[in-house]
């Protein structure tokens, strides 16, 4: 047997190995097996990394926003040049099935896309005689040195989403990856180098929570942005925010789909199948909460379910046949069977029950089948807690009302869906509703590039959203001038507080 390979950082334009002695391991969650070694840095480490972006980030904020919108658009087609090797290493460290990759590459390029703007989205305002020979004008300038902590559920999408703005932008940026599936990660920083950016500025450096730390820790690091569970969303909001760095830190989800009596139920059917069971449920978009309005609702959507939910082709990620693959590691297969004996305890009803689906050929594979829980109530703490995998709880509502309740009474407030054919209710709905991103008939309503994502309550911390104008807002900071040249000066001291006249 042959010993699994050993992947390390990507700092200056060029692999440099890990110098910690720790190293986390990497496996195929199909078969099971450990595929890699991934080097875990240092502190020690991860500053140097910093310091190499801190080198590189001067010449690059001087390099104009239309040259660094060329390498935007260079990088944008050597992705696209490499879509099937990304989208296999996606699928062979993650376990989402190869469409599943392939289609979160591209949500990822459309941010790249957005970022080719930069040129325009980087214009200031001007303001023309505000007084006597005084112009007043403003610029958008890069913050130096930024970071992404990236979770393992979309390698290339999410980090694509932070460093594409950031760099366009002017920005030198770290990416930490998360430790479970980082070959993708590693090989866009090589991709963006091979774009004409220059090395340093994407540094890709492997890690656990030390290697956080050190970002956190760091005074030359000025913004961090992070995708993860909310306990650590908000440890790094907290700990980044006393370090006096701009945070943006996305946290978990409980996403419900509403369905009205009068909702074209195959349709819902088909979203909640989808929107529920795609990528396994490892998505913080996911839609993990059906809410049918009236018994006769309820009954009609979970009789219309169980077959589909019983039917998933779950195969290996790589077959062209599968709908859903396995879970990213053993732990976490485990903790979502916990969930679901959990709710068996709770005394909600398991129509379907996927906990002893075992694949031929592939026995020692992450999989488990979709399940399938009714009669859910929000006291539960299947409900309350995000469980990141192939489960979906149907909690039944009497009216409207009640069901437009549980959302926004919920601790997360990610994203929310609405399928009805009354305008009226989706529209009240849509205003009324405290999440924040909310679909009417589109079951993961997840904005396109040129607006911004992001969640409310517990679901998202910091004061911007990613991505869209709101990612360059957070990636820049405003600088005004006032001009006044010789000829419209007055003599004289003045020893009041300037006035504009």
């Amino acid at each position: 047997m042959t010993s699994p390979k050993d992947l390390h950082h990507y700092i200056g334009g060029k692999t440099v190995a890990g110098r910690s002695g720790r190293f986390g391991d990497i496996f195929n969650p199909t078969s099971g097996e450990r595929a890699a070694r991934v080097a875990l840095a240092s502190a020690e480490e991860m500053r140097a990394a910093v310091a190499d972006c801190a080198r590189a980030f001067p010449g690059w904020a001087a390099t104009s926003p239309q040259n660094r919108a060329r390498v935007m658009f260079k990088f944008k087609a050597l992705v696209e040049a490499n879509m099937d090797p990304l989208a296999l290493m996606i699928a062979n460290e993650h376990g989402k099935t190869v469409p599943d990759a392939k289609g979160s590459i591209m949500r990822g390029l459309e941010v790249v896309e957005f970022a080719c703007g930069i040129p325009h989205l980087l214009k200031g305002e001007f303001s023309d005689t505000v007084a006597s020979g005084i112009d007043l004008y403003s610029m958008r300038q890069p913050l130096g040195v930024v970071a992404g902590i990236t979770p393992f559920n979309f390698p290339a999408m999410v980090p694509m989403w932070m460093f594409a703005v950031a760099i366009a932008c002017g920005n030198a940026f770290l990416l930490k990856p998360s430790e479970k599936d980082p070959s993708c990660p590693l090989r866009l920083g090589e991709l963006m180098v091979e774009a004409g950016a220059p090395p340093g500025i994407l540094n890709v450096v492997n890690g656990d929570k030390a290697a956080v730390d050190a970002i956190l820790a760091d005074p030359a690091v000025q913004a961090v942005s992070f995708v993860g569970s909310t306990p650590i969303a908000k440890y790094v909001y907290a700990a980044g925010a006393a370090a006096g760095k701009r945070v943006q830190a996305m946290g978990g989800a409980k996403n419900h789909m509403i369905v009205m009596p009068d909702a074209d139920m195959e349709q819902a059917v088909d979203a909640l199948i989808g929107a529920g069971y795609g990528s396994a449920g490892e998505r913080c978009m996911a839609v993990s909460v059906a809410v049918p309005v009236g018994e006769k609702t309820a009954d009609r959507l979970v009789e219309m379910l169980a077959p589909r939910v019983r039917a998933l082709k779950i195969g290996p990620s790589t077959a062209a046949d599968s709908e859903m693959g396995p879970l990213v590691t053993a732990e976490h297969l485990a903790k979502v069977k916990g969930y679901v004996d959990l709710g068996v305890k709770e005394g909600a009803s398991l129509a379907v029950d996927g906990r002893g689906l075992k694949l031929q050929g592939y026995e020692k594979g992450f999989f488990m089948g979709g399940c399938l829980f009714d009669r859910v109530r929000p006291e539960m703490r299947i409900y309350q807690e995000e469980i990141f995998g192939p489960v979906l709880s149907v909690v039944r509502a009497r009216d409207f009302e009640e069901a437009a309740r549980l959302p926004t009474e919920h601790p997360f407030g990610n994203g929310v869906a609405i399928f009805t054919r009354d305008g009226d209710a989706a529209r009240e709905f849509a205003q009324k509703v405290q999440v924040g991103m909310v679909g009417v008939n589109v079951p993961i309503p997840v904005p396109l590039a040129f607006h911004t994502f992001g969640g409310w309550k517990s679901s998202a911390f910091g004061d911007t959203n990613q991505h869209g104008p709101e990612g360059v807002r957070f990636y820049t900071k405003i600088k005004t001038v006032t001009a006044r040249w010789p000829t419209g000066i007055r003599k004289g001291a003045e020893f009041v507080i300037p006035t504009l006249r």
